[in-house]
This record gives structure tokens, C-alpha cells and sequence, in this order.
């Protein structure tokens, strides 16, 4: 294998080489669970499902590891509005996430661990950081991280440390926060802590962890001193990540990860997603509209991860279609009956090209957008094949289907569309009803109005095939 990631901390391509092969362990920042997960993170959670797949196809072992942060400023702050305990108000949110993420056919890790299941852990870290002359405390009980003690501070965001003041402290968990300043290991206890059952007996007192520490203690408690792979938004490159490297190493003395892969905002229509812009939107949401799991799964993945994404629903329309277009291909290789045992024609070759062609576009970058390029293109070439009326044997049927199914234990998104494309009753009639509207439409020559509906319907699954005696729909896929 040949794949090379971008590493942010050396800020260059890295050929991909783990420490213990075929093993692969890789951790990935997960939600802060607080409110529902929105479709930037899920384009988060799609990159690292796209990576763990990828290299389960390569022939690796992969241990995949995706934590839930279920106590931080904003954990506690929710619960408390709500009158519940943290563990009472995080529950829902983690369960919704992690169905969310089985419907759109995100492979298991092999642990989702919660912050507050390693208070033990992460008490012992803090106690051997301040043995270390890394950390110290204050007379109020909270333990911080001395930045001014670990020289290398600062070289996954390219900070320079002898400009930077230190002396100062800063508690709160946040994200994108330009100061350099010493960290919070352990926070002393406040009223709304001890409200929601947020705090915990600690030697410095009741308290709770920081932010940052959870990940670093999760993480090497789960997959070693050593991350092959550590994964996230690119917004945690700093303080986040910067700190779990800092804490991590002045206790283990080793380096904390091989290889850092941070992926990309999306945008939605063109703007940055915020909820004081109202253009949050949810993944439950958009399946609650009838947008399938495999079209929002195939636009989240439509751009390389280190490129901007802009997500319309628009776009949405168009996946679908693009999904349809898959399906209808493996439906017509399927369909096939008896074919020429002896034999082997073009259609061999263009699938065996093919691979190759999808092994070097992911090997570069994991670059989704071009390996998404290089499925379409087979399909239009062993269409155009099958359409040319020259000889097809059954070994090219079935190395094509090989193929295909090959290419999607990556993408994911044949195996989805069809688990997901059944009609009930109630669909049945919603159809009937927007065909007649479009049948109306059409006869009023409205034709905007007509094709309105004919994408509406696609992009819910519904292919239309109009014909002299009238149009007809199925179920696609």
C-alpha cells in the first residue's frame, strides 16, 4: 500500500506507515453531546468512516476508536437548563448520534467512550503530570498545565513560544481560542457542576476534568501511548489538539500520534453554518424531509476532505440521481441471464483498470471527489460496452459486479440505497398524489412545475419513466 495523508503537524504529504501492521489505531474526535449532531459533523464522521474502510479494503486490522464528550462547559450549562443530571441530559443525544450514524451506514468502532466512564484515569494523568514538574495547582483547587515546561509547545498550530505569553490561565473549554496560555488539567467545582452531578472527589478537591485531558486519557487508554492515526475538524487543530500532544508526551515521553488528518468546513449555500444564521441542519432533519441515507452520504463525501464542501439540497437532488445511477448499474448486471462460459472481452479490462485507477486516487489524499469520478466513469464505459452489442462472457459480468462492490466497501453507498429503498402505503400514496399534480402540470404546459416535482420525487428515490401509455414509477433500486 501506497496511501499518503496530509499530516498537519509536519504540514506535508506523509506516506501512511503504522507502527505495528496489519494493526491500524485510529481515534477520531467525536461530538460534544449536547445538542443534536449537524451535517458538518457528520461530513467529519463520513471522512473517518471513509479512512476506516479504506483501510479495512487495503488489508488492515483497524482499531477505530471515536469518543463522546459528555462533560464540558457546554454539557453542564445544557443540563442545568434542563433541570437534569449531565448523564440524563448527554444519553438521548449520544444514542441519536450513534443511529443516525448506523443509517447512513457508518461503520461501528470498536469503542465510543464517554468522558465521565475515566474520571479515575484522568485524575491519575493529572497527578503524574504535576510529578513531572508539568502541571501545578492553585489555591482553589484547579490543576493547569504549564505550557512554559514543554519547549515544543505550539508546532501542530506553528506557534512561536518566545513571543507568546504564558503566564496567564485559562479554564474554559473552548474551540479556535488564539491565546497561549497555561491549561486546565482538573477544574475546582462550582454550584452548577455539583447541580447536574458534574464534579468528582479528586486530592486538589471535588472538581471535574478539563476539556482537553479527556481525549489524550481515552485515547491512550483505549489504543496505546502511540496513535497511528489521530483524526478531527479542522478546528481543533488549536488549543485541542495542541494540548493533548503537550499533556500526552510529558507523561509518556513518546510521540502521541504518527499521522494528524483534520478535515475541512462545510459550508451550507454558500455560508457558514451557525444557529444565529439558522442554517443548522441536522441529518435527522433531512431524513425526516425524505432525503435519503445514500445521497446525503454521497455529498458529504463528494469533495476531498481538505476542501471546502458547500451542501445544498440541491446538490442533495443531484446525489440522488448519482446513487440511482449506481444502482440501476448493479441492477443491470444482475439481470444478466446465461452467458459464454469460455471467453473474456473489453469489459474485463475496463473493470481491471478501473480498480488500479481507484487505488491510486485514494492513495493520494484519500481523495474522494476524483475515486467518485473514476466509479462513474467505469460505469459509463461498461454501459457503453454492453450497449456496443459485442460479445460478453460471464467472467466479464462478473468481474465488473466485482468490481462495483469493490469500490463500494469504500463508499458505502450502494450497500445503503438498497437497505433503505422500501415502499409502504403511505409513500404510495404521496407518490400517486404528486404524480397527478405533475400530470396536471404538464397538461397546463408547466413545465418548471413538472420537473419540480419529477426531482422532488427522485431525490426521495422515485424514478419516473414517462411512455406513450403514461408515466410509470418504481421504487429505485
Amino acid at each position: 500500500m501506497s496511501l499518503k495523508l496530509y499530516d498537519t503537524l509536519s504540514r506535508s504529504l506523509k506516506r501512511f506507515e503504522p507502527a505495528n501492521p496489519p494493526t491500524v489505531s485510529l481515534y477520531a474526535c467525536g461530538p460534544t453531546i449536547y445538542d443534536h449532531a449537524h451535517i458538518g459533523n457528520y461530513r467529519s464522521f463520513l471522512v473517518y468512516d471513509l479512512l476506516h474502510r479504506y483501510l479495512v479494503w487495503s488489508g488492515y486490522n483497524v482499531r477505530f476508536v471515536m469518543n463522546l464528550t459528555d462533560v464540558d462547559d457546554k454539557t453542564i450549562l445544557k443540563a442545568a437548563e434542563a433541570g437534569e443530571t449531565i448523564k440524563e441530559y448527554t444519553g438521548p443525544f449520544g444514542k441519536q448520534i450513534l443511529e443516525d450514524a448506523e443509517e447512513l451506514g457508518i461503520l461501528p468502532a470498536e469503542a465510543y467512550p464517554l468522558a465521565t466512564d475515566y474520571i479515575e484515569e484522568m485524575i491519575s494523568w493529572t497527578q503524574r503530570l504535576i510529578e513531572n514538574g508539568m502541571a501545578y495547582s492553585t489555591a482553589d483547587g484547579s490543576v493547569y498545565f504549564s505550557i512554559g515546561s514543554f519547549p515544543e509547545y505550539g508546532r501542530l498550530k506553528g506557534l512561536d513560544l518566545e513571543t507568546a505569553t504564558t503566564v496567564s490561565r485559562v479554564d474554559s473549554d473552548e474551540y479556535e481560542k488564539e491565546d497561549v496560555r497555561d491549561f486546565v488539567l482538573w477544574k475546582t467545582t462550582k454550584s452548577i457542576d455539583e447541580k447536574v452531578e458534574a464534579s468528582w472527589d479528586s486530592p486538589w478537591g471535588r472538581g471535574r476534568p478539563g476539556w482537553h485531558l479527556e481525549c489524550s486519557v481515552m485515547s491512550i487508554k483505549e489504543l496505546g501511548e502511540t496513535l497511528d492515526i489521530h483524526m478531527g475538524g479542522e478546528d481543533l487543530v488549536f488549543p485541542h489538539h495542541e494540548n493533548e500532544i503537550a499533556q500526552s508526551e510529558a507523561v509518556t515521553g513518546k510521540p502521541f500520534v504518527r499521522h494528524w488528518v483534520h478535515v475541512k468546513h462545510l459550508v451550507v449555500e454558500g455560508s457558514k453554518m451557525s444557529k444565529s444564521l439558522g442554517n443548522t441542519i441536522t441529518v435527522r432533519q433531512l431524513l425526516e424531509e425524505g432525503f435519503e441515507p445514500a445521497a446525503i452520504r454521497h455529498q458529504l463525501l463528494s469533495a476531498q476532505y481538505r476542501k471546502e464542501l458547500n451542501f445544498t439540497r440541491k446538490d442533495l437532488v443531484a446525489s440522488a440521481s448519482a446513487v440511482q445511477r449506481i444502482v440501476d448499474f448493479e441492477t443491470r448486471l444482475s439481470s444478466f441471464g446465461e452467458l459464454p462460459v469460455d471467453g473474456e472481452g473489453e469489459l474485463s479490462a475496463i473493470s481491471l483498470k478501473t480498480i488500479s485507477e481507484f487505488q491510486s486516487v485514494m492513495d493520494d489524499d484519500l481523495n474522494s471527489a476524483e475515486a467518485l469520478a473514476v466509479l462513474f466513469v467505469f460505469i459509463n464505459k461498461a454501459n457503453g460496452e454492453l450497449d456496443s452489442g459485442s460479445d460478453i462472457f460471464q467472467g466479464d459480468v462478473d468481474r465488473a459486479l466485482e468490481t462495483l462492490k469493490s469500490m463500494d466497501l469504500v463508499f458505502g453507498l450502494l450497500s445503503i440505497a438498497k437497505e433503505t429503498r422500501q415502499i409502504d402505503s403511505s409513500m404510495e400514496v404521496w407518490v400517486e398524489r404528486l404524480l397527478d399534480e405533475r400530470n396536471e402540470a404538464r397538461q397546463n404546459r408547466d413545465f418548471q412545475r413538472a420537473d419540480q416535482i419529477r426531482d422532488e420525487l427522485l431525490s426521495k428515490g422515485i424514478a419516473l419513466e414517462d411512455s406513450e401509455g403514461g408515466t410509470r414509477w418504481k421504487k429505485s433500486g
